[in-house]
């Protein structure tokens, strides 16, 4: 055996490594799905696994996010807390105003660069009911936010505070190091 090729294994079993873990959570899901444990249903999750990681390549992560368990928790509490709260909001708005009932578009400064942690923060604001994040603008640091609620700019800036929190919880949960200091310089200039 050559050099060359024995180099060459240890970097192919990492970048294949992923992708099995991959075609063995995909076929666990359609399993799952199909409600049934058997050969027929295994063998069918690993083919339509194969075929959809082939069919749907994605370039294997560069850096992982790192995970911080008990920020993890404190965001999901945080979560659960924030759709409660705002579902009795939504509710109120909805039963008192009716069809009057008002809403506002409004922009914060983007605290990460990371489309992973971007992506988490916006799913975690359209969670809630009654906001949604509408254009995320990477070139100027900026992203675009609906909310059902505010009547006048008081209301206004309670919704962006709230979407700032958000971003801090999830960047203070998901973010990297780099992205968490950033994000302080950022608020630290006045980003609110």
């Amino acid at each position: 055996m050559t050099a060359t090729v024995a180099k060459q294994r240890p970097r192919r079993t990492a970048r294949l490594r992923p992708r099995v873990l991959e075609i063995v959570w995909l076929t666990l899901v359609w399993v799952l799905l199909w409600g049934t444990f058997t050969p027929l249903s295994i063998v069918g999750g690993v083919v339509v696994a194969v075929g959809g990681i082939g069919a749907f390549r994605f370039p294997p992560a560069e850096a992982h996010l790192p995970l911080r368990p008990l920020r993890l928790v404190g965001l999901v509490c945080y979560l659960a807390y924030d759709i409660v709260v705002s579902g009795a909001e939504v509710s109120r708005q909805t039963l008192r105003y009716g069809p009057a009932a008002r809403g506002a578009v409004f922009e914060v400064p983007l605290l990460s660069s990371s489309d992973r942690v971007v992506t988490v923060i916006a799913n975690a604001l359209s969670l809630s009911p009654g906001t949604m994040a509408l254009q995320i603008d990477h070139a100027h640091g900026l992203w675009f936010v609906y909310a059902l609620g505010p009547r006048d700019e008081a209301g206004v800036e309670r919704s962006r505070r709230r979407t700032m929190d958000m971003q801090r919880r999830v960047l203070a949960a998901l973010g990297t190091p780099e992205e968490l200091a950033a994000a302080e310089r950022l608020l630290a200039e006045g980003g609110r």
